[in-house]
Formats: C-alpha cells, structure tokens, sequence
C-alpha cells in the first residue's frame, strides 16, 4: 500500500478519517471490535481487543499520520521503536506491544528500526495527552511541537545515552519476543482455523451469489 501524505493543514480528525479510509480499518478504526487480528504470516490469529489495547493504539494510530510510517509490518516495527525512543509513559499496553515490535524490526529490517528509535529519542509522543483536544490540532503544527523531524545536535552520531535505552530496550525486546514466540505456537491453530473458516465463508458467498 503507498504511502499517504498528510497535508499539514489538516486537523488530526481530518488526517485520522483518512488513515482509517486508506488502510480499510472502518469508520471508528475497529476500536469497538471485540477481537482484532494478528498476522502471523498469511493467518490472521485474533485476539481479544483489550481496553488497554485501544486506549494506546488510538494514540498509535496518530503517531502514524504524524511519522509518516506505514502500516506494512516494516513500517509498524518501525513506529514501534519510534514510540520507544519518545517514550509510552505509563501505557503499559504499548510498552509490550512495542517492544515485540521492536525485536522483530531488529531481526528482518534493524537500519530502519534502529534508525527510528534515535529519530523518537530526538522528539516526543502524545502518550498520555487529553485525546480529545489533539483530533482539533492541526498536522503541521502538532508535527513540529512533536520535533518529529528533528536532527541530532550532534551530526549523524547517536548520544551514548540514546544507545544504552537501546540497548536496554533491544534486551527487553528479546524477552517479550521470546515470550511472544511461545504464545504464537500455541495460537497459531487458532489461526490456521480461522483462515479456513473465512475462506470457507469467502466460497460461499460466491456460490451464493453467482
């Protein structure tokens, strides 16, 4: 899917709207779905769609208008070390989720996700702002209170401070990796059931209607 530009003109309510639109997530961004889907592969595994789940990825999904990171799975390892290096404050839902994301951007694509943990240290996210009085801003202005493309003070070179959270983040990640391994074995029937339960649905609904 390509990349969307956001103009800076936008409200985040307008911006959202169209993120939800581009990626098909609906009108409310599935935040009112009881389970959501985990990719495992092709297998779409679903699991409960928590409060505390929605209550970070309403902010997460800000987060992507305001990087310009994709939704692909590249593009959501490397928001997760993005909203690592800004900080999650105290949504635990995104420190775990994250942190996952973290070890698998390090192991399939680690520049970039490198890369995009110094670029969060160097700005800040909007974990734990009133929500509701961040839709009414608009794109450009949130982008630069964010120093969301803000360049190192330093050149090209990280602070040591930066690369010991990343080397704390990257030994965190590997355990809620490891931990996540796991219960992957255990869901992924879930998830080769379920797939063929929607392509069975998907059949049918064909048959019906031809």
């Amino acid at each position: 899917m390509a990349l969307v530009h956001y103009d800076e003109g936008l409200t985040m309510r307008e911006a959202r709207a169209l993120y939800f639109e581009v990626n098909r997530f609906g009108a409310d961004g599935g935040y009112g779905d009881a389970w959501v889907d985990f990719k495992l592969g092709p297998l779409p595994v679903p699991f409960p769609n928590t409060r505390a789940r929605v209550r970070a990825v309403r902010y997460h999904d800000l987060h992507h208008v305001l990087t310009g990171y994709d939704t692909n799975a590249i593009g959501e390892f490397e928001i997760a070390a993005w909203e690592l290096g800004a900080g999650c404050k105290g949504f635990v839902a995104a420190w775990q989720l994250n942190l996952g994301g973290l070890f698998a951007g390090l192991l399939s694509a680690p520049r970039r996700t490198i890369r995009a943990f110094f670029r969060g240290r160097r700005g800040e996210s909007l974990y734990g702002r009133p929500f509701e009085e961040l839709l009414d801003r608009e794109v450009g202005e949130l982008r630069r209170e964010m120093r969301v493309d803000e360049r190192s003070s330093s050149g090209s070179s990280p602070a040591a401070l930066d690369v010991l959270w990343l080397a704390l983040a990257s030994l965190a990640g590997l355990v809620v990796g490891v931990l996540g391994f796991a219960t992957v074995l255990v869901v992924a029937p879930i998830g080769i059931v379920n797939l063929a339960l929607r392509r069975h649905r998907a059949r049918s609904a064909a048959e019906a209607g031809a």
